[in-house]
C-alpha cells in the first residue's frame, strides 16, 4: 500500500483523468523550481474510473481560473483546498468559455505560433474552441 502524507495547507486535485497528472502540474506552472513538496500519484485505482491520478500541492490554493484550465486536461476533476489539515472548500473543474494566453493553438500556420500575441480561444458546443486568429476548432485537449 502507497501511502502519502497529508498536506496541512494547499491543494489537492482528485479524480484527474489516468494519465494526465503532469499536465495538470505544467498548466499551473508548477516545476522542479516550486519550494514545496508535491505528490503526484499516477494510475491510482478509482471505482468509477477503473483508475486516475491525484495531485497534492503544499503552500498554494489553487485558483478559481486555474481550476477551470484543469478542466481542459480532466473536465471531471475534483480541486480540494486544504487549510489547517482540512478541507476548506470543493470544487468541479468546468471547462472555461474564454481562454486567453493559456494553451497553444495546433494550427502550426497560426499567427499566434508566430508572432508574440497571447492565444485566445473561445468555447464551443461540445468540448471544442475556436482560435480567434485562425478560428479554426479544436477539441479542448489540444490546446494543452
Amino acid at each position: 500500500m502507497l501511502t502519502v502524507d497529508t498536506i496541512d495547507n494547499g491543494t489537492v486535485v482528485d479524480h484527474i483523468k489516468a494519465g494526465m497528472g503532469r499536465k495538470v502540474l505544467d498548466l499551473m506552472g508548477i516545476d522542479q523550481n516550486y519550494p514545496h513538496r508535491v505528490a503526484l500519484m499516477i494510475n491510482v485505482p478509482s471505482k468509477k474510473t477503473g483508475k486516475k491520478d491525484i495531485l497534492k500541492i503544499e503552500g498554494i490554493l489553487v485558483s478559481d481560473e486555474k481550476t477551470d484550465l484543469i478542466a481542459l486536461v480532466s473536465p471531471k476533476a475534483t480541486v480540494n483546498h486544504i487549510q489547517g489539515g482540512k478541507v476548506v472548500k470543493k470544487s468541479q473543474a468546468e471547462l472555461p468559455e474564454k481562454i486567453s494566453g493559456v494553451g497553444k493553438c495546433p494550427n502550426p500556420k497560426c499567427i499566434c505560433n508566430s508572432e508574440k500575441v497571447p492565444t485566445r480561444f473561445t468555447a464551443e458546443p461540445a468540448d471544442g474552441y475556436r482560435c480567434g486568429y485562425c478560428e479554426r476548432r479544436f477539441a479542448a485537449s489540444e490546446l494543452v
